[in-house]
């Protein structure tokens, strides 16, 4: 796979690409290791989402949206309906590569992924994150794009590791 490129995203709009190649495993594994956000076992888990939806297309419920620049992936998400469920969506993933952190990209991408979840019948995007320390800027950027936390589940992951989940409303 080609190293993530050290482009400015400043007045460049990301191409997106919904479809899910098998060259996507790499991918995954690449941004999302880049970031240090996520343990071993965590990549592990978002690789195996797009193998998921390789081997089951549609019917795995995992959707998928690449930001490319220039044809190279340097951000994605993964969302879905939940199960059992009227019109509400997780959110499972959102990862930009560290190199074009903070260029609007990450919020491009979880536009374009509402869009996408409304045009569905998206009624509500649920996102589930960590209350580490660490993820005091993820919980704020899902803030500034207009989720608020609607639940706190204490020692979910770890001691001292809460659960919290963000929702918005897309209607």
């Amino acid at each position: 796979m080609n190293e993530i490129p050290e482009i400015p995203l400043t007045g460049v709009t990301p191409a997106w690409r919904h479809q899910v190649r098998t060259s996507d495993c790499a991918v995954v594994r690449e941004v999302a290791t880049a970031t240090a956000f996520f343990s071993p076992a965590e990549v592990d888990v978002a690789v195996s989402l797009v193998e998921e939806r390789l081997s089951k297309g549609e019917a795995s419920g995992y959707q998928f949206i690449f930001a490319e620049v220039d044809e190279r992936p340097v951000g994605y998400c993964c969302f879905g309906e939940i199960a059992c469920t009227v019109g509400s969506y997780d959110l499972y993933w959102i990862v930009v590569a560290p190199r074009v952190q903070g260029c609007g990209l990450g919020r491009a991408l979880l536009t374009e992924a509402e869009q996408c979840m409304r045009s569905a019948g998206c009624r509500r995007v649920y996102i589930e994150t960590s209350g580490r320390p660490q993820y005091e800027h993820t919980r704020a950027f899902y803030q500034r794009c207009g989720y608020r936390c609607e639940a706190v589940l204490p020692d979910f992951y770890a001691l001292t590791d809460d659960k919290l989940i963000y929702v918005k409303e897309l209607f």
